[in-house]
């Protein structure tokens, strides 16, 4: 029985998945990884996100060509996104109008929608939990999962106050791994703790985070079979100026690694 049992595992098809950390907008990076995937043919089972990288990989995951991606995250302008409550209340965004432009890339879908399975991963911030979405809307997921604490609004869903979901798991090989993932391929888009004196309570805000995700982001991404880390320098949280760079270096990443890749990955035929 056991002979058998081990025969039967070699021959058995092997689950690979795609985890696309957070980063904010270093995770901008992340449409260039997924642009050469997509050029390259290289198929996932299924993906796995956090924050930045729930919201790119719930458009990868619905079928949408990484060039249109590209070109919507080059106009994308912070300033003309957020909108700020005075007197703040438990964040300084509220978040609405963000929200609506998750709804539009992911065109109101759910998750029984989507060309490729995915997760993503929140933190409920009453309690320290990680909460798993693999169902319902796909807006309200990625909204949650993107819910920086103190900077945006939390999202209230299912009863749950969630944030963040890098807050608990930055880079979830974790989650992919007890989805049943044989192969898991991470994308960790890194933290920058900046060197300059910090003067407003986003830097403080920003800074804490650099240094956190940054220690759980060693940790969390170790245990992938192939982690790609675009080199992003100094590139920080809020510089979604720089996404054509980040996009770059995303790509240069994947290439890098390619040939190792495939040999780990099927490609479609």
């Amino acid at each position: 029985m056991d002979i058998k049992n081990s025969i039967l595992k070699m021959f058995k098809k092997k689950k690979t998945a795609l985890v696309l950390g957070g980063g904010s907008a270093r995770g901008m990076a992340h449409i260039g990884v997924i642009k050469i995937f997509q050029k390259e043919k290289i198929k996932f089972d299924f993906i796995v996100g956090t924050s930045i990288g729930a919201f790119i990989g719930a458009s990868y995951a619905l079928g949408q060509d990484m060039e249109i991606a590209e070109e919507e995250a080059l106009k994308f302008k912070a300033n003309e996104s957020l909108d700020f409550l005075i007197p703040p209340t438990m964040g300084l965004i509220k978040g609405n109008r963000i929200y609506d432009i998750m709804k539009k890339i992911t065109d109101e879908k759910k998750f029984s929608d989507l060309k490729i399975p995915m997760a993503i991963v929140a933190t409920d911030i009453e309690n320290g939990k990680e909460v798993v979405f693999t169902k319902g809307s796909l807006a309200e997921a990625v909204r949650a999962s993107c819910s920086y604490p103190g900077i945006f609004v939390p999202q209230r869903l299912n009863g749950r106050l969630l944030v963040d979901g890098g807050i608990i798991n930055t880079v979830p090989v974790s989650v992919a791994r007890s989805m049943g993932a044989d192969i898991v391929v991470a994308v960790d888009v890194g933290f920058c703790v900046q060197t300059d004196k910090l003067k407003t309570i986003f830097g403080v805000i920003l800074q804490a985070f650099q240094i956190i995700g940054g220690e759980l982001n060693r940790y969390q991404a170790m245990s992938a079979d192939i982690v790609i880390k675009p080199d992003l320098g100094a590139m920080n949280q809020v510089d979604f100026e720089s996404a054509k760079i980040a996009i770059e270096k995303g790509e240069i990443a994947v290439l890098e690694q390619l040939r190792h890749i495939k040999k780990k990955v099927r490609t479609k035929t």
